[in-house]
């Protein structure tokens, strides 16, 4: 990974579009600390918040928990007003646009520009910032059970 091209920092502010968080098809995988502050949010006891919002994806041999989609990939939470939760969005989303994906080099960060509007925008972080997101996202284990078909621990 090319971390030279952010040594100076990545400007970034949210437009609040809803572009990553509507119209395709994509995953929110949740940590514990994210399901807690959730089920704060909707006032919901945990097994109700599971069967709700949340469902099960088969990744190397686990099954991951995410937030489920509407039939046209909108995120659960997103309404006409934006997230009905943002105060209590999950990691994944408040370290968005500061993925590893994102941060491979500076054309996949320049690409980014096609599909969100506050990429080059507002706020400069430093590259401090950006390595805390990207520490934070690596270490903080998403919540996650093996699927039964071995590869999982």
């Amino acid at each position: 990974m090319d971390t030279s091209f952010y040594r100076k920092g990545l400007q970034f502010e949210c437009q609040r579009c809803s572009r990553c968080c509507r119209i395709d098809p994509g995953y929110v995988f949740l940590t514990e600390s994210d399901l807690s502050a959730l089920i704060q949010a909707t006032g919901f006891n945990r097994d109700r918040f599971l069967e709700e919002y949340c469902r099960w994806v088969p990744v190397n041999g686990f099954l991951y928990l995410s937030l489920k989609e509407k039939q046209n990939y909108d995120c659960i939470f997103w309404t006409q007003g934006g997230c009905s939760v943002y105060e209590h969005r999950p990691i994944q989303c408040k370290s968005y646009p500061f993925w590893e994906t994102f941060l491979v080099s500076e054309d996949h960060w320049e690409s980014l520009k096609a599909s969100c509007p506050g990429v080059g925008m507002g706020l400069l972080h430093s590259p401090e910032e950006i390595e805390e997101w990207l520490q934070l996202r690596k270490h903080t284990p998403y919540i996650r059970i093996s699927n039964g078909k071995g590869g999982g621990k």
